[in-house]
């Protein structure tokens, strides 16, 4: 009944003596919760959510649907455990190109121990979370049935310089996706993807003018996840463009202040995904003849 995900590009994977999430045939995703205040802050999280009336439909929408909690046999087959039991909005697909894109140019919350701010802070330099306001956790993108899946190491993408950060999300809508940064990107689903009042463009800008109002939550070390098909989009159809929230584990009280951390971090990924449509082979064409 329950098998680990396919198409998992960050958080905490399931091997040998690690446990992490599974998934149903149902179109449920399983996260095991975790056994300090985590599980139970990001359980805090959803219970919360569902139950505030003044968060309108149109963002509901960019949250995983929650199930509550379920007692189910660890990954690992350690025993019975309890997981948080969410929206699978990845394996529904059949081939899927996503990526994971966690939030902020600070990554820990304010009550944190020491020790962990140290750790934190230290990822937080190493990589583009404090020059971008974001950083790139994880992505596979899919070629075709030969190809397949350019799935990166995780090491290999933390290490993303600014430029790196920039040529992975236009490889991201490209149909020549090679395992590298160094084949030319060639858009082909930049427009589809990207722009359109359904594409990421458009849904990011909907958030953006939720968060500059939002005093709720703030929501620390969450993820933005893209995800898209390529298939479709080359018979002419949608790509199905779904943007979502993801990992709730360290979100806090807003108590009455905008999240500015999340928002610079979201206005800077808009930027990026803007300067891509803007400067597509035909549009800097026409900007030349102009």
């Amino acid at each position: 009944m329950f098998k680990i995900p396919d198409h998992q590009v960050a958080g905490h994977q399931a091997s040998t003596g690690i446990i992490g999430p599974l998934i149903d045939d149902s179109g449920r995703f399983y996260k095991p919760l975790q056994s300090d205040h985590r599980g139970s802050q990001e359980v805090e999280f959803y219970t919360k959510f569902s139950s505030i009336t003044e968060i309108p439909n149109h963002i509901r929408k960019f949250f995983p649907i929650y199930y509550g909690t379920k007692q189910i046999e660890a990954s690992d087959g350690s025993g019975p455990c309890p997981h948080l039991v969410m929206e699978d909005v990845v394996s529904i697909r059949t081939n899927p190109s996503l990526m994971d894109i966690k939030m902020g140019s600070r990554t820990w919350f304010p009550t944190a121990s020491e020790d962990y701010i140290m750790k934190c802070l230290k990822k937080d330099r190493e990589t583009t979370t404090l020059p971008l306001g974001f950083r790139i956790s994880g992505f596979q993108i899919y070629g075709d049935k030969d190809s397949g899946y350019w799935k990166p190491e995780r090491k290999y993408v933390l290490g993303f310089s600014t430029d790196d950060v920039r040529v992975a999300l236009k490889k991201f809508v490209s149909s020549n996706s090679s395992n590298d940064l160094v084949a030319e990107p060639d858009f082909a689903f930049a427009e589809s993807v990207y722009g359109g009042p359904n594409g990421v463009l458009a849904q990011l800008l909907k958030l953006k003018t939720w968060f500059e109002n939002q005093t709720i939550f703030h929501f620390y070390s969450c993820s933005v996840l893209m995800v898209y098909e390529k298939e479709p989009a080359l018979k002419g159809h949608s790509p199905g463009v779904t943007v979502k929230l993801i990992d709730f584990a360290h979100v806090i009280e807003g108590e009455g202040v905008i999240d500015h951390n999340f928002l610079g971090g979201l206005c800077s990924l808009i930027k990026f995904i803007s300067d891509i449509l803007d400067n597509l082979p035909h549009n800097s064409a026409q900007n030349s003849e102009n």
